[in-house]
């Protein structure tokens, strides 16, 4: 399945980079940085970060594929995620919707999470439909989520490269969706993030 093996490429590209020497690792994430707001192949200093060992079947011919955008956004978003962060931001479980459950609880002071300002801007970025467009609200979130108080709030970014894949996929045939990523995030978004009680302390 593809969408699998771009969240396992993904997965890969983030470990490779977490392994490399401190020096080197800067330098690195420093470079993917600068490829922010560019599509996947105008930079040449960039083209060894996101197509090394990428599978023959990601590329694409004549423009950029949904999964190269897919996994160059991810790399390059991450990079600007985990600038001035010393805790790892890339988080295996964070959803998107959960990070932004996160992020909006921590901004509405024990009011209610439901009336923070960054859901309106995360339902700006669930209703865009061009990848540059997504691309554009997603660096904003990603922004917030960096500079959160309290210290950032990671992300899963294998799992996002995967919804970033399949938000571009609009072949009928396959089961997953744009409109199934986005109730995806909802779901994540308004799920208790508080562990349900056991059954004895139901009893009690």
């Amino acid at each position: 399945m593809k969408t699998q093996d771009v969240k396992l490429y993904a997965a890969q590209q983030l470990h490779r980079l977490q392994a490399l020497p401190d020096n080197q690792r800067r330098a690195e994430l420093a470079k993917l940085r600068r490829g922010i707001g560019h599509a996947p192949g105008d930079l040449p200093e960039l083209w060894g970060s996101f197509l090394l060992e990428m599978p023959e079947s990601f590329q694409g011919r004549s423009a950029p594929s949904a999964a190269e955008w897919a996994v160059y956004l991810a790399l390059t978003l991450y990079a600007m995620h985990q600038q001035g962060n010393d805790r790892l931001m890339n988080c295996p479980g964070n959803t998107l919707g959960r990070a932004v459950r996160q992020l909006a609880e921590r901004n509405s002071a024990g009011q209610d999470w439901t009336e923070a300002s960054v859901l309106r801007r995360f339902n700006a970025l669930a209703t865009a439909e061009e990848i540059t467009e997504i691309s554009h609200h997603l660096r904003g979130m990603i922004q917030l989520l960096s500079a959160a108080k309290d210290g950032g709030i990671p992300l899963d970014y294998p799992q996002l490269a995967a919804d970033l894949y399949e938000l571009q996929c609009t072949d009928p045939r396959y089961a997953q969706t744009p409109a199934n990523v986005r109730l995806r995030w909802g779901q994540d978004l308004y799920r208790d993030p508080k562990p349900a009680p056991d059954e004895k302390e139901k009893e009690n």
